[in-house]
C-alpha cells in the first residue's frame, strides 16, 4: 500500500483532531484543510495548506462549495496504478491525496430538536463531506478515508508501527464504514424530510430500520439458532447497562423487555415477574419489597427461574427478599450499593439498569418474506368513557381492580385473561385457543383465593360461557372491550350472576 503523502482533512466534529493531524505531520504528511478545521490545525502549530491553494478559487456561497473541484476530487480519484490518471493529474498539476479525513454536518442532531425549520434542516444538509468520502471509498486501494474520531487512535497507532503506511485490511475496513456512513447520513436525511409533510400518526412509506451490532448473542431461542442484539441510543432494554451476571441470552432479553413494557404502564412502586413473556406476577406497593412480596404470592412455582422488573431504584429489603428465590435476571432503574451487596453472592444473577427514554412509535415483526409495523399500543383505560352495562355499578374498591387488571391483561399472550385484586394480579390465562379456556386455565393457575377478584378480557366475550366459568369461581365484576354480537347475551348473564359489568371499546390483543 501507497505511503501516506498528503491528507485532505474538513471535519465538523473535531475531536481528536490536533493528536490526529500531528501523528500525521509527525510521518512528514502534507495537511490539506478548510475554514475551521484548518484554523484549529495552525493554532496548534501544525503546517496547513489551504484547500483554496489548491484549487485556485475561495470558498465560495457561504462554504457550501469548498472542496467540490477537479483539482481536489482528481487528486482523490485518480488509480495510482492506472499510468493514464497519474499522467492526467500530473498535466494539469493536480497533486495526489492519500487521505480523506472527513465528517459530516450534524443533521440528525439538528432534526431531533423540536421546532427544526425546513429551512434549518436543509442548511444542515452536508454535500461536499459526502462527495469527498464517496470519491475516497471509490478509490479505497489508493486513498484512506477516515470518517470516525474513533479510529483516530488505531490509525495513528498503525502509521507509526509501519512507516506511515496503513495495511490493505484497514483500506478496506475504512471504505465499508465510509459507504454504511453515507448511506445512514441519506436515509437519516430522506425520512426526516418525508416526516414533514406525514399526516400525524401516519405509518412510513419506507420501512428503514438500521441499528448498528451492540452485542452478539450465544444463540437464539435455541441452541442450534443464531442470533444478536441490534440498538441505538441509551434507553429501554436495547440500550440497558449489564451491572453483573452471565452475559444476557436471547430469551433473557425477550422477557426483560415484556417486563420492562408491564412496569411501564405503574405509576406506584411497583413489580412484574415474568415468565416466557407472560406475567406471572405483577403488583403495586407502598416500596419495592411490598411490590415484589404481593407479585410473588401470585405463583411462586412459575416465579422459579423468571425475570423480573422494578419501576423504582431496588433497595436492600427488596433484595434480600429477591435473593431467596432464582432469578435469571432483572431490570430496574437503579440499585442501591446495599442492594448491589446482596446480589453480588449471586454471580450468575443478570442486573440491569435501564433509562425509561420514549417508547418506541412503531412497534415491528418479521414474517417470511416481509415485515410487519403498527403503532405502540399506548391505549391507557379512560374511566370517563368506559362504559359501565351492567345494571350494578362497580364499587370503587372494584373499579381499582378493574383498571389494574387492565393494565396487566394489555401484556399477556392472546387469548388473554387476567383475576385481579386492586394492585395485584392473582393470576392469568395465556394463549388458549379459546377464550373460556383462558378463563379456566387462570382459575387452575390460581395460587390465592379468587373470591371476591375481578375479571379482565383483552378481548370480548363471544358467548357468555367465559363469564359464567369465572363467577363459578366468585368474581365480582368484568372489564372486557365488548364488540361481540352477542354482548347483550354476555351482559344480561352479568346482571343475573349479579356481576358488575364494564366495556371500554379498546381491544389489547398481544399475539
Amino acid at each position: 500500500m501507497p505511503k501516506i503523502a498528503r491528507a485532505l482533512l474538513s471535519v465538523t466534529d473535531k475531536a481528536g483532531l490536533v493528536p490526529f493531524a500531528q501523528a500525521l505531520a509527525a510521518h512528514g504528511v502534507e495537511l490539506i484543510s478548510t475554514g475551521g478545521t484548518a484554523k484549529l490545525l495552525r493554532e496548534a502549530g501544525l503546517v496547513v495548506k489551504d484547500v483554496a491553494e489548491v484549487t485556485g478559487f475561495p470558498e465560495m456561497l457561504d462554504g457550501r462549495v469548498k472542496t467540490i473541484h477537479p483539482r481536489v476530487a482528481g487528486g482523490v480519484l485518480a488509480m495510482r496504478s492506472k499510468p493514464e490518471h497519474m499522467a492526467a493529474i500530473a498535466e494539469h498539476g493536480i497533486p495526489a491525496i492519500d487521505m480523506v479525513v472527513v465528517n459530516l454536518y450534524q443533521f440528525e442532531k439538528v432534526a431531533a430538536e423540536a421546532g427544526a425549520t425546513r429551512e434549518e434542516l436543509i442548511e444542515n444538509i452536508d454535500i461536499g463531506g459526502p462527495t469527498m468520502i464517496r470519491a475516497a471509498a471509490k478509490n479505497w486501494q489508493d486513498v484512506a478515508v477516515v470518517t470516525s474520531p474513533e479510529s483516530y487512535a488505531a490509525l495513528a497507532g498503525e502509521l507509526r508501527a509501519n512507516g506511515g503506511v496503513l495495511s490493505e485490511a484497514t483500506h478496506w475496513r475504512l471504505m465499508v464504514s465510509a459507504f454504511e456512513l453515507t448511506a445512514a447520513y441519506d436515509r437519516a436525511i430522506a425520512a426526516k424530510l418525508r416526516s414533514l409533510d406525514a399526516a400525524p400518526g401516519e405509518l412510513p412509506a419506507v420501512l428503514d430500520v438500521r441499528l448498528p451490532l451492540r452485542m452478539p448473542l450465544r444463540y437464539g431461542e435455541n441452541p442450534h439458532q443464531k442470533a444478536a442484539l441490534y440498538g441505538s441510543g441509551e434507553s429501554g432494554i436495547a440500550g440497558a447497562r449489564q451491572l453483573q451476571g452471565k452475559e444476557l441470552s436471547y430469551n433473557n432479553l425477550v422477557d426483560l423487555d415484556a417486563a420492562w413494557q408491564l412496569i411501564r404502564e405503574f405509576d406506584a412502586p411497583a413489580c412484574a415477574i415474568i415468565k416466557h413473556t407472560n406475567p406471572c406476577g405483577c403488583a403495586e406497593g407502598a416500596r419495592p419489597v411490598e411490590a415484589y412480596q404481593r407479585a410473588l404470592e401470585a405463583d411462586p412455582i412459575s416465579a422459579f427461574g423468571g425475570v423480573l422488573a422494578f419501576n423504582r431504584r431496588v433497595d436492600a429489603a427488596a433484595a434480600a427478599e429477591v435473593a431467596k428465590l432464582f432469578t435469571e435476571a432483572i431490570a430496574a432503574p437503579g440499585y442501591t450499593e446495599e442492594a448491589l451487596a446482596v446480589f453480588a453472592a449471586k454471580k450468575n444473577l443478570r442486573l440491569i439498569t435501564v433509562a425509561p427514554g420514549e417508547d418506541s412509535a412503531l412497534v415491528v415483526k418479521s414474517i417470511s418474506g416481509g415485515m410487519l409495523a403498527q403503532s405502540a399500543d399506548a391505549a391507557r383505560l379512560d374511566r370517563a368513557h368506559a362504559a359501565v352495562r351492567s345494571r350494578r355499578q362497580p364499587s370503587e374498591d372494584e373499579w381499582s381492580a378493574l383498571a389494574f387488571g387492565w393494565k396487566v391483561v394489555k401484556h399477556v399472550k392472546s387469548n388473554a385473561i387476567v383475576y385481579a385484586r386492586a394492585g395485584q394480579l392473582v393470576s392469568s390465562g395465556a394463549g388458549q385457543m379459546s377464550r373460556v379456556d383462558s378463563v379456566k386455565v387462570g382459575a387452575m393457575k390460581a395460587v390465592l383465593p379468587l373470591q371476591g377478584t375481578v375479571l379482565a378480557s383483552d378481548a370480548f366475550f363471544p358467548f357468555p360461557d367465559g363469564v359464567v366459568e369465572a363467577a363459578r369461581h366468585g368474581i365480582t365484576a368484568v372489564i372486557h372491550p365488548g364488540g361481540s354480537v352477542k354482548d347483550e347475551e354476555v351482559i344480561a348473564k352479568a346482571d343475573e350472576l349479579g356481576l358488575a359489568m364494564v366495556l371500554t371499546g379498546v381491544r389489547h390483543f398481544r399475539h
